[in-house]
């Protein structure tokens, strides 16, 4: 490692010991960074130019900032940060906002200032940020006005947290000092290997885990996704739901859009009837959201201008082909499926979209090896299905977590998902490794089953499990949510359960047929399947 820029020592001191660490590729030409590297310098400032400054760069619900004006802002917060409120390199900071120029902005700032950054889902509750403050020992939070309760509630004599400084409005306590602050602030000399950021996952039961990004990975993800699969361009605008605080947020409406001098569109909150709307009013070209929202635009989208869009990109869950077959015939367009994780901070498998086969996931991205396993490590044959194991530019460091172990394996890691592997180098999906189910002896992929209820005109959405009798059997379960205007009955139940025979294996059927309004789901829009799991 090279030396830190870093004041604070807490990441640096808590990474997992290096023999526990994945095998990290830093071989390719795009992947040779220099020892010392601040990442936002690199995608910002270099485009504090005649050329580039009157670009747009961010652009919100009343606001669009050029590439110079947020540059300048990015450096009047750094000052405030460094001045006002006494960051010093490597101390961590919690952000606390829905999506927005002024989000972006803040999060650039304390990666540029030495910071790291400590981005949480808006929809958290004090029970939940509780154990993320304890465990990254976070002393100062920014948060917007309308989300500080949660965060006051955690501060008491056991909390780490001192200090909360409200932003993101014309009264914010952070846009009060930003008159009086430089716009020019010299980037943080720190280390390519000074960590900048901790992403905690989205997992719903335990305790949360926090993955730890160097200001390289940053730039990793950038050359490897971002260049060889995404192929974005300097005139592109990007548009999407996820939040910041979600990797796949932060690559797709920030990192992305910054490598190449386009623009994003920031807006707090977009459902499916909205983002098709936005799509059309800011003529985007790019967007990056779940599969369940592609499915519920596809039914509206003739009813929007979409024809600016050119990429559409889909992660957080498995993309079923019924969606993308339904998104192509309303737009035309082949949506790119892509399987990342929190803890390789974006997509590893994934194809550009002249190169998608419909129904797999893609080829490993450019930077990244992929191979399938079996429980002990073994390498398994092309079309037998097992464990999924990446190594790549970026991979898994825990924040002092025993757990380390489980997630890195000979230099590889192991995500937990089973998927197999064609003759050709397509990735399929199965099934989270947890999600595979074991039915009357038979070995059952979740999705599979998902996706053939799916193909019922009567389905908007299903999650399927393996529910535990008393006796210890499992049964398959189908967790279904009905299009509007149809009727849940006896009659429907015996209805999907037959096309599910005919579409796929008999013995793959769902035993049990419940009916939900809603599927319950995380912040980042994942279904639960443990919580269905728990309802048996």
């Amino acid at each position: 490692m090279f030396p830190s820029a870093h004041v604070d020592p807490f990441t640096r001191d808590r990474l997992p010991p290096l023999a526990d660490w994945p095998t990290l590729l830093l071989d390719r030409p795009e992947h040779q960074y220099p020892a010392q590297l601040n990442c936002v310098s690199e995608l910002l400032d270099a485009r504090r130019t005649p050329e580039w400054g009157a670009r747009p760069c961010f652009i919100g619900a009343n606001t669009t900032w050029s590439y110079a004006e947020t540059a300048a802002m990015v450096d009047r917060i750094a000052h405030v940060l460094v001045d006002r409120l006494g960051l010093v390199p490597g101390q961590r900071v919690l952000l606390r906002a829905p999506n927005s120029p002024m989000l972006a902005a803040t999060y650039l700032a304390i990666m540029k200032a030495g910071g790291v950054v400590v981005a949480t889902m808006p929809l958290l509750r004090a029970a939940e940020l509780r154990p993320v403050v304890a465990k990254a020992q976070v002393h100062l939070a920014l948060c917007d006005p309308r989300l500080v309760d949660a965060l006051t509630d955690i501060r008491d004599e056991d909390s780490a947290l001192q200090r909360i400084v409200t932003f993101g409005d014309a009264d914010g306590e952070l846009e009060s000092y930003l008159p009086s602050a430089p716009e020019h602030f010299t980037a943080c000399p720190t280390a390519s290997d000074d960590v900048c950021l901790l992403g905690f996952t989205s997992g719903t039961t335990g305790t949360p885990k926090a993955t730890m990004h160097f200001h390289r990975d940053v730039l990793a993800i950038a050359r490897a996704y971002g260049a060889h699969v995404l192929r974005a361009h300097a005139d592109d605008r990007f548009i999407g739901s996820p939040p910041l605080a979600f990797t796949f947020g932060l690559g797709g409406l920030v990192i992305f859009p910054l490598a190449v001098g386009a623009s994003s569109v920031l807006l707090e909150r977009l459902p499916p009837d909205e983002l098709l709307t936005a799509i059309a009013r800011h003529r985007a070209t790019i967007t990056f959201t779940a599969p369940t929202a592609y499915r519920a635009m596809a039914a509206k989208a003739r009813d929007h201008d979409l024809s600016s869009l050119r990429v559409c990109v889909s992660a957080g869950e498995t993309l079923p082909k019924a969606t993308l077959d339904a998104w192509h015939d309303a737009t035309g367009i082949t949506l790119q499926d892509g399987i990342g994780a929190t803890e390789l901070l974006h997509i590893f498998i994934g194809s550009p979209v002249d190169q998608v086969r419909p129904g797999a996931t893609g080829r490993v991205v450019p930077g990244y090896e992929a191979r399938i396993v079996d429980t002990d490590g073994h390498v398994l044959p092309d079309g037998t299905a097992g464990h999924l194991e990446v190594r790549g530019p970026t991979g898994c460091r825990y924040l002092d977590d025993e757990r380390q172990r489980a997630y890195v394996r000979n230099g590889w890691n192991r995500t937990g998902d089973t998927f197999l592997r064609d003759a050709d180098g397509y990735f399929w999906y199965q099934a989270r490794s947890d999600d595979m189910i074991t039915a009357s002896g038979y070995a059952i992929a979740g999705p599979e089953v998902e996706q053939a209820l799916l193909l019922h005109p009567a389905v908007a959405e299903c999650a399927v499990v393996g529910a535990v009798h008393e006796d210890r059997t499992t049964t398959v379960a189908a967790y279904v949510v009905l299009r509007d205007g149809i009727a849940a009955d006896d009659g429907l139940t015996r209805a999907l359960q037959e096309h599910v025979k005919s579409t796929i294996a008999p013995y793959k059927y769902p035993r049990i047929v419940r009916y939900l309004d809603a599927l319950p789901k995380t912040p980042t829009g994942k279904v639960q399947r443990s919580v269905l799991r728990q309802w048996g």
